[in-house]
């Protein structure tokens, strides 16, 4: 047998490959799988959000099952439905008209969520759309910064109430006060962010190879806010529920027909001493949706930052 043929048998060759040199051996980079993975890696962040959860679920489904409202008091004048502490029947108690306090809660929760989320979501993407440009265009810049100067100065609660009185009582009429006097500081927050990251080598070097500026903003830019984003909304959530609390304490925003924590708040205020627990109960929840929210908010925020993927 020839030295050729001992070779064909004992060797298998390969043809050449010159791609074969720029293969990765590391596995594939995720940027959403490695933001999850960092957030889940927080026992305290699934913990605060499966509290968040569950309060959501409840307050969407318990008040479609209980029908409650402020205006419907069918226990109004029976006096042994008053004022019963909490206890395996009624939950949270019942309160001065006789109503499930459990209820009631519940329902409020539902409007002071529901009012949050949405003026978070339209202060956020008013603020990072106009921020954006803000910090990009120092035209823009010139004028807004102005107007910042301006609306910065002027107390929030004021701007609301002032608002609200001109408007009317009402879901809608306190969502549009809420985001007027918010979308201004959220701007100013992105701007300050954009003006960090607009003057670095590659973002000049796309704008000398004439680059446009809506594509330098979305694909150079926007990106690395996205923690910046997070932490913004983070942060608004609880505060416009606050707010909510806060304003419908002092009487202004909804209307008597809508139930919300804040109402609640003010009503039972006056049973502090006799009965406590009509005013500690919706002070509690409104705590914890707002504590739970934060933790959640701020450890997905510090998840989605490039910089914590480093190894």
């Amino acid at each position: 047998m020839s030295e050729t043929n001992v070779n064909d048998e004992l060797f298998t060759f390969q043809p050449a490959d010159d791609t074969a040199s720029e293969h990765i051996a590391s596995p594939q980079y995720s940027y959403w799988r490695s933001v999850f993975r960092k957030f889940f890696s927080s026992k305290l962040a699934i913990f605060m959000l499966i509290v968040a959860g569950t309060i959501v679920v409840i307050s969407i489904i318990q008040p479609m099952i209980s029908g409650y409202s402020p205006m419907n008091t069918p226990n109004i004048n029976n006096s042994s439905m008053k004022y019963i502490r909490p206890n395996s029947t009624y939950w949270f108690g019942t309160d001065d008209k006789g109503n499930s306090l459990f209820d009631a809660v519940w329902a409020g929760t539902r409007t002071s969520l529901f009012i949050s989320v949405i003026a978070t979501i339209i202060t956020n993407v008013i603020g990072v759309v106009v921020g954006m440009w803000w910090g990009f265009s120092k035209k823009v810049d010139a004028v807004m910064i102005e107007v910042y100067n301006v609306l910065a100065n002027i107390p929030v609660t004021l701007v609301c109430m002032i608002l609200v009185y001109a408007i009317g009582p009402g879901t809608a009429s306190l969502i549009f006060a809420l985001c007027v006097t918010s979308w201004i500081g959220t701007a100013y927050f992105i701007r300050v962010q954009v003006m960090i990251i607009r003057d670095r080598e590659y973002n000049l070097a796309s704008r000398c190879l004439g680059t446009s500026t809506w594509k330098i903003i979305r694909n150079n830019i926007l990106p690395y806010l996205i923690s910046v984003i997070m932490t913004s909304i983070s942060r608004d959530v609880p505060a416009f529920i606050s707010y909510e609390v806060f304003l419908s304490y002092l009487g202004v925003g909804l209307s008597r027909e809508t139930a919300s924590l804040g109402q609640m708040i003010r009503d039972y205020s006056p049973y502090l001493t006799s009965t406590p627990y009509l005013f500690w109960i919706p002070v509690a929840v409104s705590a914890i949706i707002s504590i739970s929210l934060y933790i959640v908010g701020q450890t997905l925020a510090d998840a989605s930052d490039p910089r914590t993927h480093m190894v």
